[in-house]
């Protein structure tokens, strides 16, 4: 499909509408990005050592080779403990108003925090484990005490917490579709720019929008049909009733970013379906009454794959962890 000057020029001005091109960094007034937090973060991110069994750590479930996720329908965590949804990717997460599938976590710090308890994912008794183990490694007590210079203690969970919060607001993964958004009418092909715009005129732009293309909204998965009878999902996912105990919230979820979408397969909260194709067509077919064709599909790929960046450098290499001392026994 070939657009003129002019259509391209209405269809940047309607994407801006809904769509901000990314910031350098997701930092806040409460969440700063400072240099000795983020590579404290970054050495905690990619740290085993300070889950129950040794093996687990926050690049377990998101990994650099796989865009920030595991590529699996649901996480495996410590002692081989299944998860009870998808792992996001953690790319462009903070951008997001809520952390997790049904919103349980006010942001990336507290999800990072209470991972470290999680039975599915770091599995620690409690936090007095954590805190011992942290001081035992070497290095970290300095490495806390120089992130976090104004505390007394500063080896706590909660600043594990904010130290891995500070190194993922690091993670942008600027896309050909922001430099679009910036005034590059040829950063977007012409069949992105087709699916761009049934994007926006089939309504997919009412639940997927703002900087992240989504994450600032709850939503129910299944407006105009059930879910699970497309996905085939088993079990049935109840969504945030199982927090809230709302019946309004049956089936009800976070709407999922879709940067970087066309690399993070499987795809839903519980990763029951490979392809981004089929997965098109099942949002617009549940959430919207629409049977797409198969152009269109195609047309609605290409322009989800224009939300594709590349890795950024803190994310593309593992840290060099320091060596714990021989015959150095965790507490």
């Amino acid at each position: 499909m070939v657009q003129d000057s002019g259509a391209e020029a209405t269809l940047v001005d309607k994407a801006k509408q809904f769509f901000k091109p990314l910031p350098q960094d997701m930092a806040t007034a409460e969440f700063a990005t400072l240099a000795p937090r983020v590579e404290l973060g970054k050495k905690l991110f990619f740290d085993p050592r300070l889950s129950a069994d040794g093996t687990v750590s926050c690049a377990t479930c998101h990994r650099p080779a796989l865009c920030g996720t595991d590529a699996l329908p649901k996480s495996i965590g410590v002692e081989h403990r299944m998860s009870a949804r998808n792992a996001p990717t953690v790319l462009n997460a903070a951008l997001q108003f809520k952390a997790h599938w049904i919103g349980e976590r006010a942001n990336v710090e507290e999800q990072a925090m209470k991972s470290l308890l999680g039975q599915a994912s770091f599995g620690n008794p409690d936090n007095a484990a954590v805190i011992r183990k942290i001081k035992a490694l070497p290095g970290y007590a300095d490495e806390f005490a120089q992130a976090f210079p104004n505390e007394k203690e500063p080896v706590q969970p909660e600043n594990w917490g904010r130290a891995i919060g500070a190194y993922e607001r690091t993670l942008v993964t600027s896309s050909p579709f922001d430099a679009y958004l910036k005034g590059d009418a040829k950063a977007l092909t012409s069949q992105a720019q087709a699916g761009l715009k049934l994007f926006i005129d089939v309504g997919c732009v009412s639940c997927h929008n703002g900087v992240a293309v989504g994450g600032a909204a709850f939503r129910k998965f299944g407006v105009v049909g059930d879910y699970w009878k497309e996905t085939a999902s088993q079990p049935i996912d109840e969504g945030r009733y199982k927090e809230t105990q709302d019946p309004a919230d049956k089936y009800v979820f976070k709407v999922p970013s879709l940067r970087n979408v066309s690399m993070t397969p499987p795809y839903f909260h519980d990763g029951s379906v490979a392809t981004l194709p089929q997965a098109v067509r099942i949002m617009a077919k549940v959430q919207l009454g629409e049977t797409l064709t198969e152009g269109e599909v195609n047309d609605l790929v290409a322009f989800l794959q224009s939300l594709t960046g590349p890795l950024p450098k803190k994310f593309a290499t593992e840290p060099v962890l320091a060596p714990q001392a021989f015959g150095a026994t965790q507490p």
